[in-house]
């Protein structure tokens, strides 16, 4: 998944608005512009759609964890340079809270399974062995997932 379609998908399942994008990469010490907002929104094909980078997908999930979350007394979240899925699918987990029980239901609500020790290799320290790279597959459902529980639609 390239970060332009799931900075589109968080926006669509959280109903955020421009204000609210706005104000989210604000709580992560970031400032953007409703320009550039729009231009990570516009389709691949237009000409002017701009990539959104690693670092600014970054920011914007720490500006949710930030939302949901509380902002930790004395701890800078980094924006990093660079994402991986699995960096992603941590952060929104961190955002949102979710325990692995619940993750797991979110995947069995779409019609997918996903084990619990399977969910734990995602969130491992790479050096492990049990540590497991989390495909497009996996993140692309698990985005499907929110989206069926905060909007009550189902997307493939």
């Amino acid at each position: 998944m390239n970060n332009n379609d799931i900075i589109r998908r968080l926006r669509y399942t959280f109903d955020i608005d421009d204000d609210g994008m706005i104000k989210l990469f604000s709580l992560a010490d970031t400032v953007v512009s409703r320009t550039r907002i729009s231009e990570w929104l516009k389709k691949d094909e237009d000409e002017n759609f701009r990539e959104i980078t690693d670092k600014e997908l970054a920011t914007f999930l720490n500006g949710l964890i930030i939302k949901h979350r509380g902002k930790k007394e004395g701890e800078e979240l980094v924006n990093e340079d660079r994402l991986d899925n699995n960096m992603i699918f941590r952060k929104l987990k961190i955002a949102l809270n979710l325990k692995s029980d619940e993750i797991v239901d979110l995947y069995s609500n779409i019609g997918k399974k996903i084990s619990p020790h399977e969910l734990s290799s995602f969130f491992r320290n790479p050096k492990q062995k049990q540590y497991r790279y989390c495909n497009d597959q996996y993140l692309r459902q698990f985005l499907s997932g929110l989206q069926y529980t905060y909007r009550g639609e189902r997307k493939g």
